[in-house]
């Protein structure tokens, strides 16, 4: 099929050569034959092309067949000129290179006024109720195509009669045919009529598609109707200039063109741009033509009877000079509103935004005014300016602001960066928003049902992205500090809560043991008191146990002193203190001190008790046979490893208790880290690092 697609091209372009030919020959305008030659041959291109791609569709052969049928018109008309230029002695076959030329032109012409909108885009009519209307424009066709070719009455152009012509008809073949014509053209609107039909429920691609077609049938309907006012008001300029001449062959050439990149979906969603300018131009023909007509047709005629002469022209120039700026901006504005409706134009929008980034650090708000802009601009259903703090992605501001039945619309979900960029976000269209090479975040939009970003909006989103990247690093910053004062804060309650528990838990180790033992020894000595006179023996013996029960006091307290700020500790240093806890330990605990000296008391103390807490963790959870405690100093830090040879786990699978929640929250408090790395078999290793500030 593709093969004969372009086999019946190559025929429709060598007939119009051969036409063109046959034109130069008889002395006939060259520009406005060839002109219409060409336009057909393109049109015959963009139906070969559709057809050897879709074969399935009509409308590639339709335009093809007609290309076809229109040429074999063209080069039979010329050639029974040609062959008649003697009329003497014709040339073989003039008569009925004349007869071709009497039906020709309704064959080739019918399809595309009628079949082409009625068939468009998929090669279906809009609904089964259409169908009629397709079989009624073929039979049209054939009924004027079949009388104009037996009315014997028929002019051939040439010296001669219709070679098929039937006498029994007389004229009323002529009737008939012109009655098969005005049906085509009646057929011919309910087509273009099917078409806007079409296009009020098409979506998606289908919906471009028409587009195209319907400012093609525009631009040919505007030829049609300045074409039709200058013959009625006789203005020369609408009627035999070069400007109608030359919008006319745009006008029709329009048609392949714009089925051609309908069908084969060529830079598809640029109409929209397209259809602006020509609403422009639409807009500003229209005034011309009304100003011209009114004052030079209009006015003259009141006044002189004369239509072209004396001043009025003149004046008419002068009107549409001073108008013409004026008009020309007011062009724009309805072609925006048309095209776009309530949005604003691409420019407007990157003006705006930068406009809002010369106030970027006064603006505590301007992530929400970049999604409104993003979503008003592009006419998107929804807008979403996306964050990158630490490894996750996260939405930072949206639009609309409400969801579709009036509630606050639902922010998405903080996602985690892949390593090749950007994870699947919420919406049909995603770009990265980058800052000197680094990623940054994300604008993400999401389409309305059946309407595709335009290749307009799509360019204003990548404009929109490489321009926020600066915007988006501060906020960034803005959110990091942010997050830090959050966690600063949570942070210093949990330290507060600790302290307090520490002290509650401090207060009732008192009263349960010191506190106890002390009441015990008071009431103890008492009655020592008593017997002291009469039973010596009996004193002696109490006062061992008092002797005992004291010592025993002393050591409860000084563990519990301990526990407060070991004396140790103050007295030795870290590499002693853990020494001495580490023998205490129920399981085989090593430290190496690695040269590390005296810190401040605060320093000290946090690392103490982290080793302390992770000792314990490794006591109670680990199931491990010997723990080591590595001290060292480098870079103006103090830094501690505890690793044990237990049964290890997955940090990213258990959740940090609050023994590990209270280590880090005490290095944080003194500018220092912690972190944890293990995983199951292989044992766990806790790494802290605190500057170390002053040595004394």
């Amino acid at each position: 099929m593709s093969r004969l697609a372009w086999v019946l091209w190559v025929l429709a372009v060598a007939l119009a050569i051969s036409g063109g030919v046959l034109v130069t020959l008889n002395g006939h305008p060259i520009v406005g034959n060839v002109t219409v030659a060409t336009i057909y041959v393109s049109m015959g291109f963009a139906g070969a092309l559709i057809a050897s791609r879709q074969a399935e569709n009509p409308i590639g052969w339709v335009l093809i067949g007609s290309t076809v049928v229109i040429g074999l018109a063209f080069a039979t008309n010329e050639y029974s000129v040609y062959a008649t230029e003697d009329p003497a002695s014709p040339l073989p076959g003039s008569i009925w290179a004349a007869w071709v030329g009497t039906w020709a032109w309704v064959v080739g012409l019918g399809p595309i006024l009628t079949l082409l909108f009625l068939l468009f885009p998929d090669g279906r009519p809009p609904s089964p109720r259409w169908r009629p209307v397709a079989q009624a424009s073929v039979a049209a066709i054939g009924l004027t195509a079949l009388f104009g070719a037996v009315d014997p009455e028929a002019d051939l152009g040439i010296p001669g009669t219709n070679p098929l012509g039937i006498v029994a008809l007389g004229s009323s073949a002529e009737g008939i045919a012109g009655f098969g014509f005005m049906l085509l053209v009646v057929l011919g609107v309910l087509s273009v009529a099917s078409l806007f039909i079409r296009f009020r429920h098409a979506r998606g691609e289908e919906r471009q598609q028409i587009k195209w077609l319907a400012l093609s049938a525009t631009l040919v309907t505007t030829w049609i109707a300045l074409s039709a006012l200058g013959e009625a008001f006789g203005i020369e300029f609408l009627r035999d200039s070069t400007f109608i001449e030359v919008f006319g062959a745009v006008a029709i050439l329009s048609i392949p063109v714009a089925v051609g990149i309908a069908m084969l979906r060529y830079r598809l969603y640029e109409i929209d741009v397209v259809i602006r300018k020509t609403v422009v131009v639409a807009v500003v023909v229209a005034f011309i033509t009304i100003v011209y007509v009114g004052i030079v047709v209009g006015i003259g005629a009141l006044v002189a009877g004369t239509a072209t002469e004396g001043p009025l022209p003149i004046i008419a120039a002068v009107v549409i000079a001073v108008a013409f700026q004026p008009v020309r901006a007011r062009a724009n504005r309805i072609a925006n509103r048309l095209v776009l409706g309530e949005r604003a134009t691409p420019y407007q929008v990157l003006s705006a935004f930068s406009e809002r980034l010369v106030g970027a650090y006064a603006n505590d708000d301007l992530l929400t005014q970049m999604a409104t802009l993003i979503g008003e601009g592009t006419g998107v259903r929804r807008a979403v300016v996306w964050l990158k703090i630490d490894d996750d992605i996260r939405p930072a501001a949206s639009w609309p602001p409400e969801a579709p039945d009036g509630s606050r619309a639902s922010m998405e979900q903080p996602r985690r960066l892949l390593e090749g960029g950007l994870p699947e976000l919420d919406g049909s269209r995603a770009l990265e928003v980058r800052h000197e090479g680094e990623l940054l975040g994300a604008i993400s939009v999401d389409e309305h049902t059946g309407e595709p970003l335009s290749h307009e909006a799509d360019q204003l989103l990548q404009h929109l992205a490489s321009q926020a990247g600066l915007v988006l690093r501060n906020a960034r910053l803005t959110e990091e500090l942010r997050a830090r004062l959050v966690e600063l804060q949570a942070s210093r309650q949990r330290i507060v809560a600790a302290q307090d528990e520490r002290a509650k838990q401090l207060e009732r180790n008192i009263h349960d043991g010191a506190q106890q033992q002390l009441v015990a020894l008071a009431v103890k000595l008492r009655v020592v008191e008593g017997l002291a006179e009469r039973e010596p023996a009996r004193t002696k013996a109490m006062l061992a146990e008092l002797r005992a029960e004291a010592t025993s006091a002393l050591e409860n307290l000084r563990d519990l002193a301990r526990g407060i700020y070991p004396p140790l500790l103050a007295d030795k240093g870290l590499p002693t203190a853990l020494e001495a806890q580490a023998r205490k330990a129920p399981l085989q605990v090593s430290v190496a001190p690695d040269g590390v000296g005296r810190y401040p008391q605060e320093v000290e103390a946090a690392v103490y008790f982290c080793c302390l807490e992770a000792l314990q963790n490794v006591a109670k959870y680990a199931r491990a046979s010997h723990a080591e405690i590595r001290l060292s100093t480098s870079g103006g830090e103090v830094a501690f490893v505890v690793a044990d040879d237990g049964e290890g786990f997955d940090p990213n699978a258990v959740p940090h208790g609050s023994g590990l929640q209270g280590m880090a929250d005490r290095l944080e408090a003194v500018g220092g880290t912690l972190e944890i790395r293990s995983r199951p078999g292989s044992g766990t290793t806790v790494t802290g690092r605190v500057p170390a500030g002053t040595a004394e």
